[in-house]
């Protein structure tokens, strides 16, 4: 797996794989059949397989402007016991990725997550002298107030999402960050630092925001899991079957989908298969994705 790179006027973007492949993803966007998939023939050979099952992939993105280096999302994380046994105690190389990128964890001074599901929080902390820490020292981590409070709502009422493996998400890659002092609590919109912004997009869950970047005139933003994969893009009425509220989730899709339309800015799929990045054009009363 490679790192891929785009220029937003001075800001550099990277994207950082972690897994070339999210499993269940038949089960997460049920309407996304084969035959279904076949109706939208732009997405292979990117974006769906010959035999018609979607491709998809888990990554972070470092924006680096003048200011700031910011981590967004942070992946599974090593270590992490977890439900799903390709994701269970993982042993892979992103911290080396990121490094070889040009960005040790040092070099990290804002992390932030677009929400707190668990394939976007991982790598919040690592497992250190038998306890788990903050990977990124020098960093302050920008917790959504919304989102942290739904999470903590919903561990404390045991009605969290247990195939999701919330609780334990909460307790080895949100708390330690807690503790340690590192977290600030944002609402959005919410302006990280001149060039990049926190906006709301919610229904994926409630506090869930995306990533608008803005340099020199261009323009990009970072989707989080307003969708999942570009068949969405074509069919916005596909839901995520972990969608906290579908129909709003709905409604934050087709917005951001006209916005971006009208603006030509570049996409940027949180889970979008390589190329991760495209511009998305009016197709009749849908859309489509237009790649390099």
């Amino acid at each position: 797996m490679k790192s891929e790179s785009w220029r937003v006027g001075s800001i550099r973007v990277t994207c950082i794989p972690e897994q070339d492949r999210i499993p269940g993803m038949k089960a997460l966007l049920p309407e996304a059949t084969p035959d279904a998939l076949a109706e939208i023939p732009w997405l292979r050979p990117h974006f769906v397989t010959t035999d018609g099952k979607l491709k998809a992939s888990i990554h972070a993105f470092v924006v680096e402007t003048e200011e700031r280096c910011i981590l967004v999302d942070t992946c599974i994380g090593n270590d992490k016991p977890r439900s799903y046994a390709g994701w269970n105690h993982l042993q892979g190389p992103f911290l080396t990725r990121l490094s070889d990128a040009g960005y040790p964890t040092e070099r990290i001074d804002t992390v932030l997550c677009t929400h707190m599901h668990v394939d976007h929080v991982g790598w919040n902390t690592c497992w250190r002298n038998g306890r788990w820490v903050p990977t990124f020292p020098e960093a302050r981590y920008l917790f959504g107030r919304m989102e942290l409070a739904h999470w903590q709502a919903e561990i404390e009422s045991g009605t969290s999402e247990d195939g999701l493996d919330q609780g334990q998400v909460f307790a080895d890659s949100i708390q330690p960050v807690l503790d340690a002092g590192l977290a600030v609590f944002v609402d959005a919109p919410y302006e990280v630092c001149t060039g990049v912004r926190l906006v709301p997009t919610p229904g994926h869950t409630p506090g869930h925001v995306s990533v608008e970047l803005r340099s020199e005139g261009a323009g990009a933003f970072i989707t989080g899991d307003i969708m999942h994969h570009p068949c969405q893009i074509a069919r916005p009425h596909w839901a995520a079957s972990a969608d906290v509220e579908p129909t709003l989730a709905m409604a934050t899709r087709r917005q951001v989908l006209a916005d971006v339309a009208a603006s030509g800015e570049l996409v940027l799929g949180s889970h979008f298969a390589a190329p991760t990045a495209g511009r998305v054009v009016r197709d009749g009363d849908s859309f489509r994705l237009l790649t390099d």
